[in-house]
């Protein structure tokens, strides 16, 4: 059972800070052809062959991961799987935004019990007109209040049914002591470098928009949780390097080398698209939970070529 919120508000003071700069790669979720459960033995395969990158850690259950398709137990399922398979320093991040607060309380404390370092909360938007910047906040800040774990606020791409989070909504709840960074998908630099601008000092903004990576860690974001990084590991992880180290003429030009791997293929095609990407490379993408569909035969030849001028996929194999 749901234990009441005031039970759980003190725990705020206890949790400790996440360092969320780095790569984060917001992982898909395979199933089984044949039954449609999830697929834990091809979605441990695929974290080992990610996790051979020096990415900083995963989410898991975004919104590559197929989110809004999951139940309850498969999260928590997924989050013990990748527990299992991840590196000790590995963060595991869980998204655990749900229409309610009561369901994302619960979800929230749920992944914080099967491993999760952080949660990812998208905003709810079903009833969209009264989801105002009081109501939000009064949202955001009573999930943090109940949370375990630190709160990573999700800006959700805004083609996707969601809500735009100004920000001055975001500068308030930067402030909350358990809330501990956003990412941002909306694809807009100029929105990223107000979000770094106007939050509390230690607020971490990440980006995620993988085309993006580069000018938003140039503009101050501490990292990204891009799908980009699930088709090409090594090259997102580099970029961040190699800002990190002053390599900046390095870091643009890997960023534009893999740049259209997300225009064309994540933004593109959607999950459809990353799994079949995945599967080209070698990985267990699978099909996408119904009602999403696969990905066309003529798509995943446009998918080749991509791979292939990214220099992801030997020509050989095209």
């Amino acid at each position: 059972m749901l234990q009441p919120l005031t039970e759980h508000k003190t725990i705020v003071g206890q949790v400790e800070k996440v360092n969320l700069a780095g790569i984060f790669l917001p992982v898909t979720t395979p199933f089984d052809p044949v039954t449609g459960d999830i697929d834990t033995v091809a979605f441990r395969a695929n974290l080992r062959c990610w996790f051979r990158s020096p990415i900083r850690g995963i989410l898991i259950a975004g919104s590559t991961g197929e989110s809004v398709f999951l139940d309850d137990d498969e999260r928590s399922t997924l989050i013990e799987a990748a527990r299992q398979i991840a590196p000790g320093e590995a963060v595991v991040i869980a998204g655990t935004g749900s229409e309610s607060t009561h369901h994302t309380i619960r979800l929230t404390r749920r992944a914080a019990n099967a491993g999760a370092d952080v949660v990812l909360v998208s905003p709810p938007s079903y009833y969209k007109g009264a989801m105002t910047a009081a109501v939000l906040t009064r949202h955001f800040k009573t999930v943090a209040d109940a949370s375990p774990v630190p709160v990573v606020v999700y800006q959700v791409p805004t083609h996707l049914s969601t809500l735009n989070l100004p920000t001055d909504l975001i500068e308030e709840l930067s402030r909350h002591p358990n809330i501990t960074g956003i990412k941002d998908s909306r694809g807009r630099l100029e929105l990223v470098g107000e979000l770094i601008e106007h939050s509390d000092e230690d607020f971490q903004v990440m980006v995620g928009n993988g085309a993006l990576l580069y000018a938003g860690l140039e503009t101050g974001a501490v990292g990204g949780i891009v799908a980009t990084g699930l088709i090409a590991p090594a090259g997102a992880v580099e970029i961040s390097v190699a800002f990190q180290e002053g390599r900046s003429a390095d870091a643009a030009r890997i960023q534009e080398r893999i740049a259209p791997v997300h225009q064309q293929i994540v933004s593109g095609m959607g999950v459809p698209g990353v799994k079949a990407a995945l599967d080209l490379l070698g990985l267990r993408g699978g099909i996408p939970r119904p009602p999403l569909g696969p990905i066309s035969g003529r798509r995943i030849d446009e998918i080749r070529e991509i791979l292939t001028s990214a220099e992801l996929l030997a020509a050989t194999d095209a």
